[in-house]
């Protein structure tokens, strides 16, 4: 047993989370919440983990980053051939989990997923630098490759082959997470967190108090 991981240990004091600074509207928190961790200095604030589910029910999870926010719904792009493409056609259904060490805070985000349509994506892409654009086309994602001078040759190729415009490969775009549940996290001294739990059901917002 690494016993030096036993010892490593921290008593979070940077704030607190009452009722009545979270309110009653979580999507109106969590942007207030993020647009505090991207003035608090947190590398990439809008860094997320997505955890799915595969077709024989093992869970996946990694780090993508949230490219967009609307009402209930939290953005993010990818190869819809990738694991995790195939994991959300097999069970559409994610959570997120934001996690701000800076502010001592989590967010988690749990509900249905449904692709974003053709001129959204397109819109989307347009505004990608031209080397992620190309690179979109050069990665196979999730597939096995012999070395990483594959992706390097496959990206010399398309940057001769797309010379101006570079258009969006019809296996990539975007995805939208429809929250149902999202739950607020800060760390709390002497491990006494708050917690605060808000479920959407018959068009609203409830929310409830947890223990750490």
């Amino acid at each position: 047993m690494n016993h030096s991981l036993e010892a490593l240990r921290r008593d979070y004091q940077q704030g607190k989370l009452s009722e009545l600074t979270a309110g009653v509207d979580p999507v109106s928190l969590f942007n207030r919440w993020l647009k505090e961790a991207q003035h608090a200095g947190q590398l990439e604030p809008n860094a997320m983990t997505l955890a799915t589910v595969d077709a024989t029910g093992n869970p996946h999870a990694r780090i993508v980053l949230l490219k967009g926010q609307k009402d209930r719904q939290f953005i993010f792009y990818t190869n819809y051939q990738s694991q995790k493409g195939r994991d959300l056609l097999a069970s559409p259904k994610a959570a997120l989990c934001f996690w701000w060490d800076t502010l001592e805070r989590q967010v988690r985000i749990e509900g249905p997923v449904e692709k974003l349509i053709d001129a959204e994506n397109d819109a989307y892409f347009a505004n990608r630098p031209r080397n992620s654009r190309i690179g979109a086309w050069a990665s196979q994602q999730s597939e096995e490759i012999a070395s990483h001078a594959v992706l390097e040759e496959a990206f010399e190729q398309l940057d001769l082959k797309h010379p101006n415009e570079v258009p969006r490969p019809a296996y990539w775009g975007g995805y939208g997470v429809t929250a149902n549940r999202i739950e607020f996290w800060q760390g709390r001294s002497s491990r006494l967190h708050d917690r605060i739990d808000f479920h959407f059901s018959m068009g609203n917002w409830t929310r409830v108090r947890r223990s750490p």
